[in-house]
């Protein structure tokens, strides 16, 4: 599935991040609904997951992280690297930052009527979630979730090379999933509302 190309505000920050993965979220809802769909990814918790390889693929991430210091407070923002909030304009530093995330270590940069940005940082790279939306012919939305990185030098390349297969085979189509499944529950059914969907499982943009 191939989506537009959209000037996203995300841009003018992370032009020394390279694209990593941009993945389509098929299914359709009003404009109104953008604001929920953020509310629902940022409440996903991977420890919580309804797949065993996920749950067990971010055990194991973690309990890494704490044997080699990934994680530790001088590896992340503010530390080895800089906020990106320091790089954002006017008004989208004057904004809304947009929800956090309980269950992930990310910080929320902005949101927008169509965007939603946060970041994280760690011994191995300095990232970038963005959910954009997309309007459709309807008058509704699509949205795409991209992932921007700045590796750490050759360890942080190789990191990032060698998780790939696990994120694209196994952990975005399974949160895709469980996506689509919590929205769906939450949402009235279709003869009722036209109910909007969220990530049926999603197609991976190269």
């Amino acid at each position: 599935m191939r989506l537009p190309n959209q000037p996203w505000r995300i841009h003018e920050i992370t032009r020394d991040f390279r694209l990593e993965d941009v993945w389509a979220l098929p299914g359709v809802g009003a404009p109104e609904d953008f604001a929920r769909l953020v509310q629902r990814f940022t409440a996903y918790d991977p420890s919580q997951s309804s797949s065993f390889a996920v749950r067990t693929l971010f055990a194991i991430r973690l309990k890494l992280g704490e044997l080699l210091g990934w994680d530790d407070a001088d590896a992340g923002l503010g530390s080895r690297v800089a906020t990106l909030r320091q790089r954002l304009p006017a008004d989208l530093r004057d904004g809304p930052s947009g929800p956090e995330s309980d269950a992930l270590p990310v910080s929320s940069l902005y949101v927008t009527d169509d965007e939603w940005a946060a970041e994280i940082a760690n011994r191995t790279v300095h990232g970038v979630i963005h959910i954009g939306r997309v309007p459709d012919q309807t008058g509704g939305f699509r949205a795409q979730m991209a992932v921007l990185v700045k590796p750490n030098g050759l360890f942080g390349a190789a990191y990032m090379a060698a998780i790939r297969p696990f994120r694209h085979l196994i952990v975005y189509p399974q949160i895709m999933r469980e996506g689509e499944r919590l929205w769906r529950a939450e949402t009235r059914p279709a003869s009722q509302q036209g109910a909007p969907t969220w990530a049926a499982p999603g197609s991976h943009v190269s």
